[in-house]
């Protein structure tokens, strides 16, 4: 008799065991010392990485959060508005990222919490790599403003939903208020820096234009030498002003900025619109992204997967935008890559997804620049495009 194998169960099983394998190692290896916020002879060593727990903070899923923080040996400080995915509605809040879901290709729509393995996407990995001599960014100060509530780190809402098991929960939209609370502590650690990088991955891509204002105007007022990186922020839904409105609750301020189906464009509009050139202004994308194409797969079709087709629609997509960014200002510079996603023999092809927080930011190139370089020259007001031709139909 013949035995059936159910993969899906066996992807499932797999992945989830190898993020817990992980996140033990964390753990027991390469935990980072805790840094009590409300202590005031607490400060943070030169080179070193701490957690700092905030009490007043949340993740989506009620338990607790913290940020990461360290120390350089300049006095720069990069922000870093962390990635996680979104939730935009029950369908979506019900399927929260686990490692068995990511290798059962199932859908997963966002991190919840900050569980240890974590720990793995947030420092010590591209450009929080500060032991790495090829990383222009090793001797910055850095806050790593982490990110499980699936809201672009804008949200203000408890939002009720029901689990795939049909149990009633809620979703902790608390994005902006954990937001709020990391600054406090960015500024109790890094005062007065020289130079400021404010960057983000995925939904931090999203977030940095959406609060590059308030970091600015509220924290660092004095600072007059600011960057702004988004890396890969494109995500079109004709929706995205009621979800912010109605679903994340988010402050009228960021909901009134939204005009189009794509709202990194349009808050990078009404930044420029209101302060011109305080910022540099950046954006990096790969060609075809997988990840980016799923959720927009989803988002159309209702199908959590890609494929050429919908790679080609987010690539005609990403011109577009381009386009767009370009028109706010010509002294918008961009990053593009094409890295395939591998093994092909797993994924449905496409490109990666984000480099700000990858093994190859220091490594990998495009038109022999890695995205560490090409970031720091930008930084050091050495402005040049890289990988335009990438986004060229020929």
């Amino acid at each position: 008799m013949e035995l059936k194998v159910d993969r899906t169960a066996i992807a499932l099983k797999m992945g989830d065991h190898i993020e817990n394998r992980i996140g033990q190692t964390v753990l027991n290896r390469l935990t980072v010392e805790d840094l009590d916020p409300n202590d005031p002879a607490g400060i943070p060593e030169e080179m070193q990485w701490y957690r700092v727990v905030l009490d007043k903070a949340i993740s989506g899923d009620g338990s607790g959060y913290h940020i990461y923080v360290s120390r350089g040996r300049v006095n720069n400080l990069c922000i870093i508005l962390s990635g996680g995915g979104v939730a935009w509605n029950e369908y979506t809040a019900a399927r929260p990222v686990t490692g068995g879901k990511v290798a059962a290709g199932l859908p997963n729509f966002y991190w919840n919490n900050l569980r240890p393995f974590t720990q793995i996407m947030n420092i010590n990995i591209g450009i929080t790599n500060t032991k790495n001599v090829a990383n222009p960014f090793a001797d910055w100060c850095f806050v790593v403003i982490t990110y499980a509530t699936g809201d672009f780190h804008i949200g203000n809402n408890e939002f009720s939903y029901r689990t795939e098991d049909g149990e009633e929960a809620i979703l902790h939209f608390s994005g902006h208020r954990n937001f709020r609370e990391s600054m406090r502590i960015a500024k109790k650690y890094f005062g007065s820096p020289d130079r400021l990088l404010v960057a983000g991955n995925s939904a931090g891509a999203f977030a940095v234009p959406a609060l590059a204002g308030e970091i600015a105007d509220d924290y660092y007022p004095e600072c007059n030498d600011i960057t702004l990186l988004s890396d890969s922020g494109l995500l079109l839904y004709d929706e995205w002003k009621n979800i912010a409105a109605n679903v994340w609750k988010a402050d009228e301020s960021f909901v009134s900025r939204i005009k189009s189906d794509n709202p990194t464009v349009d808050w990078f509009a009404t930044l420029h619109d209101r302060y011109g050139g305080r910022f540099r202004y950046l954006y990096a994308s790969s060609t075809r992204d997988y990840l980016l194409s799923s959720y927009y797969n989803d988002i159309k079709t209702k199908q959590y997967t890609t494929d050429r087709d919908v790679q080609q629609a987010f690539y005609e997509q990403l011109v577009r935008m381009t386009a767009q960014l370009k028109e706010i200002t010509d002294g918008f510079h961009f990053y593009f890559f094409d890295w395939p996603m591998l093994p092909q023999s797993i994924g449905k092809g496409g490109t990666v997804h984000t480099a700000l927080k990858e093994i190859t930011f220091a490594s990998k190139k495009t038109e022999d620049v890695t995205m560490a370089d090409w970031l720091y020259d930008q930084t050091e007001g050495r402005s040049y495009d890289i990988g335009m031709k990438l986004i060229t139909e020929e």
